[in-house]
C-alpha cells in the first residue's frame, strides 16, 4: 500500500474508534434498575455518550438535581468498569482503517476524555494495547478537550509536529481542540450527535459518513 496517511492519526475513542454506547446502556440501567426506573432504551441514550458520564447520568434520570447526579459519578465509573468492552464494539471499518495505517508505516494513537484508566483498560481487550502508540485520557493532563494542550502533547510523544498528524473526532470538542492546536481534523459522522448538533459548522476539514471512506488515499487533510 502506498502511503498516502499523515505520519501519525490521533482518535478520540467512543463515537469514532469505539461503538461504547451498549456499554454505558447496561451501566445506566443497572443504576436504573436500583432506583425502581425503567430500562432507558439505547436511542435516547446514544447521543450523549460522546459528552461523558455527567451527560449520560443527566439524561439517565433528568428528574433528578444535578448536585445528586454528581454525587452519582463514582458509582457510574464504577459500574461503567464492570461493563467495560462486555457490549460494545470497534465501528464497521474501523479495525481496516488501523490495520491500513499501520501497513502503510504510519502511527496511531487515541485522545480520549474518558479517564485514562478506563480507556487503558479497554486496549487489551480489543487488542489494541500493542499497536497503540500513545493514549491521553481525560485526567492524563490538567485539561482535556477542548483544550488543544493533550493533542499537542500526543503529538509530542510521538515526535511529530501538530501539523503532521490528524485528529479524527465525532463530537464539537474534538474540532475545536484540533483547530487550537494547529492540527488538520475529521469529523466522524458515524459517531454519536444530538439532534441539533451542526457537524459543518465545526471547522473540521473533512466530514465522512464512515471509516471505509478514510481508506480513499486524496480524502486526508494537510496543514
Amino acid at each position: 500500500m502506498s502511503r498516502h496517511f499523515p505520519k501519525a492519526v490521533l482518535f478520540d475513542l467512543d463515537g469514532t474508534l469505539l461503538d461504547s454506547a451498549p456499554d454505558m446502556l447496561a451501566t445506566v440501567n443497572a443504576m436504573r434498575a436500583d432506583r425502581g426506573v425503567p430500562p432507558m432504551p439505547l436511542a435516547e441514550l446514544r447521543p450523549h455518550v460522546s459528552r461523558g458520564a455527567r451527560a449520560m447520568a443527566a439524561a439517565a434520570f433528568p428528574l433528578t438535581d444535578a448536585e445528586t447526579r454528581e454525587s452519582w459519578i463514582p458509582e457510574f465509573l464504577d459500574r461503567y468498569s464492570i461493563e467495560l468492552g462486555r457490549h460494545g464494539k470497534p465501528f464497521d471499518g474501523v479495525e481496516a482503517l488501523l490495520a491500513a495505517i499501520e501497513a502503510s508505516g504510519s502511527r496511531w494513537g487515541i485522545v480520549t476524555n474518558k479517564p485514562e484508566y478506563l480507556a487503558q483498560a479497554l486496549l487489551p481487550l480489543l487488542g489494541w494495547q500493542a499497536r497503540c502508540a500513545v493514549m491521553i485520557g481525560g485526567d492524563t493532563l490538567p485539561v482535556r478537550k477542548p483544550d488543544p494542550l493533550p493533542l499537542t502533547h500526543a503529538a509530542g510523544l510521538l515526535g511529530v509536529s501538530p501539523s503532521e498528524c490528524v485528529y479524527v473526532g465525532d463530537d464539537k470538542r474534538d474540532i475545536q481542540a484540533a483547530l487550537a492546536a494547529g492540527m488538520p481534523s475529521i469529523v466522524a459522522l458515524w459517531g454519536y450527535r444530538l439532534p441539533d448538533d451542526v457537524p459543518a459548522e465545526w471547522g473540521g476539514d473533512v466530514m465522512v459518513e464512515s471509516a471505509q471512506e478514510l481508506l480513499v488515499a486524496d480524502i486526508w487533510p494537510h496543514a
